[in-house]
């Protein structure tokens, strides 16, 4: 798949907040709350939105969890929050009709709605007989008869659905013919998504997530592919499922997520680590501004420095960090000399070089601008030469 091209999918519209299509890929997280207090889950819910969450998603196990998504969202209201808000649903099929009069999207798991594995493991028995395809197919005719309802009320709502597949929870029906695999999961979520689209429901989002990074990578580039080989387009939420916590969940999730981002698959990422939930925002932001898909941020270049390095860079660049963090959009580069500096940061808007001891030069781009500028007054120099170009905002 190119790297550089985007896998264009339809609109879907969630509340006021579209997905897919041109808008920008959204970031989203889930409480741990328990859905049946209100208060404390409208309030970790305005954590969540604070910190820039834009979805907030709200695990309904029960019958009291769906019909209090009504109060959760009352309560936001009342304080003055619109996002949207989707319900988790696994099990029951009643729950996610009862949600979708409510929320604005209700995530299903293709494997546990229906049928539910019957095995411990994840591989067949030795001489295990495979599915007939007639058993294959009066099993899918009894999804399409359960789902009819859900999909009849979503269209009546506006809600959209989330097909959900997860490495660890496929049915025994797919594993039987598939195995535990990442074509399963695909097989999992495209045959649902055809049986919505038999009862002309397209208000449909993609999920392929497992906790084997490799997996989810793989599950989801097959997932495009069969998408693009059937004319479908629809937006693709990117996580790594049950991540971990700290560097070891941010590094699992940024190479998940950020490796098909840089693809040009996903429009709405979740990065799933075992902390509070608002603390999954900031690293799903880095993502984003890391693989270039969605700035909010200034970006900054700089090298480790070396023994050709005569000024202390580190110190420099958290003095530069401090004076220019607010100007978004801008990419600034500090290098520590001028023998790859120039050329390692090709892409910057601007660049501070060292050129020798005590001395600095200034770029703009790939241009040399200011020369030998005395180390004492070059960060001053730098923030003159951004608002000489007019790129400096207060």
């Amino acid at each position: 798949m190119n790297p550089y091209s985007h896998f264009k999918t339809r609109v879907v519209e969630i509340g006021d907040l579209p997905m897919g299509g041109n808008y920008p890929v959204r970031v989203q997280s889930m409480t741990n709350t328990d859905t049946l207090d209100t208060k404390s889950t409208a309030e970790q819910s305005i954590r969540m939105i604070e910190a820039g969450c834009e979805y907030v998603r709200i695990a309904v196990p029960g019958l009291k969890e769906a019909e209090n998504l009504r109060n959760i969202k009352r309560e936001l209201h009342k304080r003055g929050y619109k996002t949207p808000l989707i319900a988790d649903v696994h099990f029951n099929p009643k729950l996610a009709e009862i949600a979708a009069t409510i929320v604005e999207k209700v995530r299903i798991n293709p494997g546990n709605y229906v049928d539910k594995r019957s095995g411990a493991s994840d591989f067949l028995p030795s001489g295990r007989t495979r599915i007939s395809e007639s058993r294959y197919e009066e099993e899918l005719e009894k999804i399409a008869s359960r789902i009819e309802p859900l999909v009849k009320i979503c269209k009546t709502h506006g809600t959209v659905l989330r097909i959900g597949a997860n490495h660890g929870s496929l049915s025994e029906r797919i594993i039987n013919r598939y195995g535990n695999t990442a074509e399963g999961m695909v097989e999992s979520a495209l045959e649902f998504t055809k049986i919505l689209e038999g009862l002309g429901f397209y208000n449909t989002v993609l999920a392929m997530k497992a906790s084997n990074v490799r997996i989810m990578i793989l599950a989801n580039q097959l997932l495009v592919e069969r998408m693009k080989k059937e004319g479908m387009d629809y937006p693709v939420h990117l996580g790594v499922t049950e991540a971990g916590e700290g560097e070891d969940g941010r590094i699992k999730s940024a190479i998940g997520i950020g490796s098909l981002l840089a693809q040009g698959i996903g429009n709405t990422i979740r990065v799933s680590i075992t902390e509070d939930p608002e603390f999954e925002i900031p690293v799903a932001y880095n993502i984003l501004q890391a693989t270039g898909v969605r700035i909010t941020k200034t970006e900054f270049i700089s090298c480790p420095s070396c023994a050709r390095t005569l000024f202390n860079i580190q110190e420099t660049l958290q003095t530069i960090k401090q004076r220019t963090s607010h100007l978004i959009g801008l990419k600034i580069a500090v290098m520590g000399c001028i023998v790859n500096g120039p050329g390692e940061m090709a892409d910057a808007h601007y660049g501070y070089v060292g050129a020798g001891k005590g001395k600095v030069m200034l770029y703009k781009g790939q241009e040399l601008v200011k020369k030998n500028i005395d180390e004492s007054s070059a960060v001053e120099e730098l923030i003159s030469l951004i608002k000489e170009n007019g790129n400096w905002k207060d």
